[in-house]
């Protein structure tokens, strides 16, 4: 198999080989596609021609291309399968996390359904289990199929085992060492294994330096152990520390992209949760907050302005510098916010020593003020009449500067701090807030420069 790009030209192939019946052609065509090149195909089809596409792939392929599908095509496209066909076609081939992230998009009263015509009671048991953890949490990502053995086998012993459950984990990274009640104890890598002396006590080769999470750590303090440690696995204990099941890389890189997408949203004004391909009134509605609070800070600006309509009559050529003033302010405050929300999200920043970081910010924001005011100063000296504006303008210039910047820094930290994503700080909230603060220092610094001389 080859990677494929699947661009327009190859759907509208796909869909006249649909069309034409020719299912060999097709099924060749789809034989020569990776999962995730599937996937991506099924994304650009309707629900007959994605049920067409499926018919052609194996039942190993189809779930992996089940997984990797997106959130509303996925739920779309098993509307047009009943619960039973669902429960054998594709769950029960998958792994225990994988069936219950497919399982929960789909309605409450079909997912049951699902669930009761799996065979293996076992694994429905595991799925149920895994669903009732909380999203985002290592109890939601974690599989149940793993390989574990105990601290009192032989190498030997481990091996064999080793063997036999090798069948129900689709790929073996390490095997867990747990005691007699299944408390997690450490882990041994396959290389140790195989080195080891075939009778050798797992005791006396286990690793008992080992990382793990409780069920209820959240996603985000996961990522952040995979990546600090290098991590491809990470096992997941319960409150007594017995070994319930492990997450592995890929889990966390989804979680990644979701978290991404998420806060990006946050940043641009977008409450929810939203795709492209979503209707009009859901992605009207994830929008139009932040538009209001924008359009509400619009009002407020205007007010703020018309406060000081006798200083503008007098002097109506402070009126051309208003946009740069609100816009260099907005800028500044979203360029802090973004790097403090950047910092805090890869844990990177913590927020015991606020004062320093506001310090810091502080001296850059003196910096990068003083070389924009000092250009402008340069420009208005040139084009301007007016000395005292020009100087007025730059001083109001280099003083909004600062407030963003200190705003845009204090603002994410403060509502981490309160368990409040930080990333809302950013984007239309900043904006807004330092279009209000930019006239306001503005104006103030105008009264006193320039309407006093």
């Amino acid at each position: 198999m080859e990677t494929k790009t699947i661009d327009t030209v190859f759907v509208k192939h796909i869909r006249a080989l649909i069309e034409q019946d020719l299912l060999e052609d097709l099924r060749a065509e789809i034989d020569n596609l990776y999962p995730e090149d599937v996937a991506e195909l099924l994304n650009r089809m309707n629900g007959e021609e994605s049920k067409q596409i499926m018919i052609c792939v194996d039942a190993e392929k189809a779930v992996k291309v089940l997984v990797e599908m997106e959130g509303d095509v996925r739920a779309t496209f098993l509307e047009g399968y009943e619960p039973k066909e669902i429960a054998n076609r594709f769950i029960q081939h998958m792994d225990s996390d994988d069936a219950a992230y497919v399982l929960n998009q789909i309605a409450v009263s079909k997912k049951e359904q699902v669930i009761a015509s799996l065979t293996d009671i076992e694994f429905a048991s595991n799925i149920l289990s895994l669903m009732n953890y909380d999203d985002y949490t290592a109890g939601s990502l974690m599989a149940v199929e793993l390989v574990k053995a105990n601290l009192n086998w032989t190498v030997q012993q481990c091996i064999e085992e080793i063997r036999r459950q090798a069948e129900n984990v689709e790929t073996i990274y390490v095997v867990y060492v747990t005691d007699d009640v299944e408390r997690l104890i450490g882990l041994i890598t396959l290389k140790n294994l195989i080195l080891s002396a075939p009778y050798a006590l797992l005791n006396e080769v286990v690793n008992k330096k080992v990382i793990s999470v409780s069920t209820s750590t959240d996603s985000e303090t996961i990522a952040n152990l995979f990546k600090k440690y290098d991590l491809v696995v990470l096992p997941v204990v319960n409150a007594l520390g017995q070994l319930v099941g492990r997450i592995t890389v890929d889990d966390v890189v989804e979680v990644i992209k979701e978290e991404a997408n998420e806060d990006y949203q946050l940043m641009s004004g977008i409450t929810e949760n939203v795709d492209a391909t979503d209707k009009v009134w859901i992605l009207s509605r994830a929008r139009l907050p932040w538009l209001l609070i924008g359009l509400l800070g619009g009002i407020a600006s205007s007010r703020f302005i018309e406060l000081y309509e006798g200083t503008l009559k007098i002097h109506p050529e402070m009126a051309f510098f208003m946009p740069l003033i609100a816009a260099m302010g907005g800028n500044v405050g979203v360029q802090s916010s973004a790097i403090v929300v950047q910092g805090l999200a890869n844990d990177t920043l913590g927020t015991q020593f606020i004062i320093p970081k506001i310090l810091k910010e502080l001296r850059v924001a003196l910096l990068n003020g003083l070389i924009c005011s000092l250009i402008l100063l340069g420009y208005n000296l040139g084009f301007s009449e007016s000395v005292d504006l020009s100087f007025t303008v730059s001083t109001a210039l280099l003083s909004v500067i600062i407030f963003a910047s200190v705003l845009g820094t204090f603002i994410p930290m403060a509502l981490n701090k309160l368990k409040i994503d930080p990333a809302i700080a950013t984007g239309p909230f900043i904006t807004t807030t330092n279009d209000l603060l930019g006239l306001a220092v503005y104006f103030s610094i105008g009264r006193i420069m320039y309407t006093s001389f």
